[in-house]
């Protein structure tokens, strides 16, 4: 075998590359890896996330004059309601005339029963009474021809008084019958139901054909020319309901408020709620106030305090106190300062807080004492429609309700 020196000189050539083909691939490789560390770095964040100021949003307090409300609900009722059915008799209903919404009139027939067997009791009892009535005149005029003879001696006056005593017997049966007889003809009175009060349908509940019992409601008439308004009040605002007092009564139904009186209030407490019943009679000749439906008392008593007003939702209220944050050259501080009272959407406080402190409402509840911010302020325009979408009387319920759990058990 020859060796061929071209030959084995390129296979060394060849393998003298692939080191350096090797090296410069590592080379490569490291330096890619250093440029993707270095991108990596040149991105991250160095400063502390804590360290840089706080977007938030604030508002500026207002003085203002606060005076305490009583807000209590209740519901409306008419003036009188009455529930019409038969109260003597039992029997099938015949006609319903009337439907809820219409208006009657004192007496206006409202429906009628079938009471054909009442009819016909009432003329057996009056053939009866009729009969009873002849045979005792018939029993009286011979009495007293009776009594008559006794005084010539042709009777004894056993006989007589005899006779008498039958005439006054006839007439006590007589007297039973007519009284037998004026209880049917109520029942068959019973069976035309007529309107007690001039008035509105408020519910039909029995249909024709029906069969109906004493005590049986078919329809329900109110009278809503004066509506009244019944509520409960804690017994500890006695004195602040006294009859006389005005008020503003806000009708959900309708929603509008009318201004009214209290016309009376109970003289003791419920035992069991501890509170005190007060009506309120409310004119409305127009009957445009429904009845049945639920209403809500507004009275101010005491005298008006000056306070510092700022909205509702830029505090949190614990106990008669508001926590919240004011921000004084970038810089936010906690504070809690001593609530007036609210209303609306509005909440007053002490005046420890100044007018025209920045007061923050919305990212305070990242905030700590001591926080640097960015404010933004927000504009009264804002700040008005929040504080009217607040005044909803779902809202003031639930903002109660949430108060209440706040502060926990007394």
């Amino acid at each position: 075998m020859v060796n061929d020196p071209e030959a084995e000189a390129g296979v060394a050539r060849e393998r003298s590359k692939i080191p350096a083909a090797i090296g410069a691939g590592v080379v490569a490789i490291v330096l890619l890896g250093g440029a993707m560390m270095w991108r990596a770095n040149s991105r991250t964040n160095k400063v502390a996330l804590s360290s840089r100021p706080k977007p938030v949003t604030v508002v500026r307090a207002r003085a203002a004059m606060y005076r305490p409300t009583r807000l209590y609900v209740g519901t409306l009722q008419p003036w009188v309601e009455a529930k019409v059915g038969p109260q003597l008799v039992s029997a099938y209903v015949d006609t319903v005339l009337v439907r809820p919404g219409a208006v009657v009139k004192r007496g206006e027939v409202l429906a009628t029963l079938d009471c054909r067997d009442a009819s016909a009791s009432v003329k057996a009892i009056a053939a009866r009474a009729r009969a009873i009535d002849a045979h005792q005149q018939a029993i009286a005029h011979e009495a007293t021809r009776t009594q008559s003879l006794l005084n010539g001696g042709f009777v004894s006056p056993n006989e007589a008084e005899q006779k008498t005593s039958q005439s006054a017997a006839e007439e006590a049966q007589l007297e039973a019958e007519r009284a037998t007889l004026t209880r049917s003809s109520l029942q068959v009175s019973d069976c035309v139901l007529r309107a007690p009060f001039a008035g509105d349908i408020a519910q039909r509940m029995i249909d024709p054909g029906a069969f109906v019992r004493p005590g049986s409601a078919i329809v329900t008439v109110v009278d809503r020319g004066t509506v009244r308004m019944s509520a409960d009040a804690p017994e500890l605002d006695f004195e602040a309901i006294p009859p006389g007092t005005k008020v503003t009564v806000h009708v959900y139904a309708t929603n509008r408020d009318v201004l009214a009186t209290i016309t009376r209030r109970a003289p003791a407490a419920d035992p069991l709620t501890r509170t005190v019943h007060f009506e309120i009679d409310i004119p409305d000749p127009g009957h445009e106030i429904p009845v049945g439906t639920t209403g809500e008392v507004r009275l101010q008593v005491g005298q008006p305090v000056a306070a510092t007003e700022i909205p509702l939702y830029a505090a949190t209220v614990r106990n008669n106190k508001a926590k919240l944050f004011t921000i004084d050259q970038g810089v936010a501080h906690a504070r809690t300062v001593p609530i007036r009272g609210e209303a609306g959407g509005s909440l007053f406080v002490d005046g420890s807080l100044p007018a025209g402190a920045a007061v923050v409402t919305e990212g305070r509840s990242l905030l700590e004492d001591g926080d640097h911010v960015t404010a933004k302020e927000l504009v009264a325009e804002a700040t008005e429609r929040s504080a009217a979408a607040s005044q909803s009387p779902v809202a003031s319920t639930r903002r109660a309700v949430d108060r209440e759990t706040a502060r926990g058990p007394r």
